[in-house]
């Protein structure tokens, strides 16, 4: 694996008809920020070979309208991604970087966020970029983290929908 990207669910709705967390749909604003990120990440050329998706209905639907960006990937779900922490997380992407150039993971937060924040650590990230960080991982945002050979993770950029609706 040569790169990484971390996304967490468009924003969704704040319940479901059924009652279950896991049932939530992204709202109008979530399809919207979701169609845009796809498109910014591959007009960046950032298409990932493989994508570990959490089986929560928000997160396949915001797979969903990004895959209309990338076209033809190949997607895993797993029922640990749905709300798994950044240990699980990380136990899944180690379990696949073998498998893909790029790999894509759509989950939640505070994994997705904690998972990300953990890399950056690792990865000795300036003081700044931590602060940017800390401050939060909101619907729909993406860490693009670049993988050396020796397999740490530097992040490349962070995408929120804001940035991407702005231009």
């Amino acid at each position: 694996m040569q790169r990484l990207i971390l996304m967490r669910h468009a924003e969704a709705e704040r319940a479901a008809g059924s009652g279950r967390d896991r049932d939530r749909a992204l709202s109008a604003r979530g399809r919207t920020d979701a169609a845009a990120m796809g498109q910014a990440l591959a007009a960046r050329r950032l298409r990932p070979d493989l994508a570990l998706v959490s089986p929560a209905l928000r997160t396949r639907q915001t797979w969903d309208l990004l895959h209309d960006a990338f076209g033809d990937v190949q997607i895993r779900d797993d029922e640990a991604l749905f709300n798994g922490g950044a240990d699980t997380l990380r136990r899944l992407v180690e379990a696949v970087e073998d498998e893909a150039g790029c790999l894509m993971v759509v989950a939640h937060n505070p994994g997705i966020h904690l998972l990300a924040v953990d890399y950056l650590v690792e990865g000795a990230a300036s003081p700044s970029v931590l602060d940017r960080m800390s401050g939060g991982f909101p619907p729909g945002a993406a860490a693009i983290f670049g993988v050396d050979a020796a397999g740490r993770r530097m992040l490349e950029g962070y995408l929120q929908p804001r940035d991407v609706a702005a231009g």
